[in-house]
């Protein structure tokens, strides 16, 4: 049982890898890193981190609060994950204006990594086990004045991992400018700031994946898409680590190391951001494009790169419903496949 719990556990480090957040000095340190999986199919094809938009996306409101407003009044939203390794996951928004200035929100996020074969120190099968977490949002959203608007959100994260289970409470908090005549939004997160509650084991509590993150979107005149930049985990300027699967050059005389010259201020630099565009075919209809230059760096393969560290994806409403597709690809293994769909109680009342 203890070998298959720690290949489940050296599983769920690598989705945690994957995610795109996470890496060799600052990954690997916190638990419940499923948070940073983006669930929304929208979010996903802008490369994992997009929430600088106030255009009533319900499914956005799970990483931004400040974006609840009475565009997302009796809206639901629902998004499932096609991860690796037969990993599924999905979630279920809504959110009501209750007041003129103020909407709250809830969604419920689930990552399901299946049934496992439960072994014991001698190899012999005892049964099977299964490992899940959970997410419940609670949010409220506040219309300060016609450009600004504020957000806290709640979490309570509960995960099982076979005997193993833990729990914790954390909270968000989100400003946003938004300023529709010049088609201009930015936004500032505070996430995961909490506290683990209940352990998985005795006297090992650990950390959430807290993050710090800036973002804006900007649409130029008559033009037909908007662009998107992100700036993420402004805690740390340092995610750069050493790779020990880096080809070693050396000097075919003395068999000296030759040390590769990095641009390590532009590389420390591009770690932080994400950029994507959405092109804008109509109001009903979008495309979208982004490229994660960290997810590359540390996911791709030297001698075979590929497409890793770049998403797409597209939306488009039938109906009463706006659905979208993202896919992210990460590496050589293969990419994830997101799908969300939106709809609005006000449509079937009318």
């Amino acid at each position: 049982m203890l070998q298959n719990l720690k290949i489940k556990f050296t599983l769920l480090a690598i989705t945690c890898l994957i995610s795109g957040f996470a890496n060799a000095q600052t990954g690997g340190l916190t638990s419940f890193n499923f948070l940073n999986i983006p669930g929304s199919a929208r979010v996903a094809a802008m490369g994992g981190s997009y929430f600088a938009i106030k255009d009533g996306d319900i499914h956005l409101a799970q990483f931004n609060p400040s974006l609840l407003d009475s565009n997302m009044h009796n809206k639901l939203g629902l998004s499932y994950v096609d991860y690796f390794a037969g990993i599924n996951m999905g979630s279920a928004a809504f959110a009501r204006t209750i007041r003129p200035k103020l909407t709250l929100g809830a969604t419920m996020q689930y990552s399901n990594y299946g049934k496992q074969t439960e072994l014991d120190a001698l190899g012999e099968e005892l049964g099977s086990f299964t490992a899940a977490d959970y997410n419940l949002i609670l949010g409220a959203g506040y219309q300060y004045d016609s450009l600004w608007s504020i957000g806290l959100s709640m979490k309570n994260i509960y995960s099982a991992l076979a005997n193993y289970s833990a729990y914790a409470v954390a909270f968000d908090g989100a400003v946003t400018y938004s300023k529709p005549s010049r088609e201009f939004t930015a936004s500032m997160i505070i996430s995961n700031v909490g506290y683990q509650l209940k352990t998985y084991t005795d006297g090992n509590r650990e950390k959430l994946p807290f993050e710090m993150m800036i973002g804006l979107t900007k649409r130029p005149a008559h033009a037909p898409f908007r662009f998107s930049l992100v700036y993420s985990n402004m805690q740390h300027w340092n995610l750069s680590y050493s790779n020990p699967n880096d080809p070693v050059v050396t000097d075919p005389v003395t068999g000296e190391v030759i040390e590769v010259k990095k641009w390590e201020f532009g590389d420390q630099l591009m770690r932080h951001m994400t950029i994507g565009s959405e092109f804008i075919l109509s109001p009903n209809a979008h495309i979208r494009l982004a490229y994660n230059y960290r997810r590359r760096q540390e996911l791709k393969v030297s001698e075979k790169p590929g497409m890793a560290g770049f998403s797409f994806g597209f939306g488009f409403r039938v109906s009463k419903f706006h659905l979208s597709y993202g896919r992210s690809i990460y590496h050589l293994a293969g990419p994830s496949n997101h799908f969300s769909v939106t709809t609005s109680f006000q449509q079937w009342m009318h």
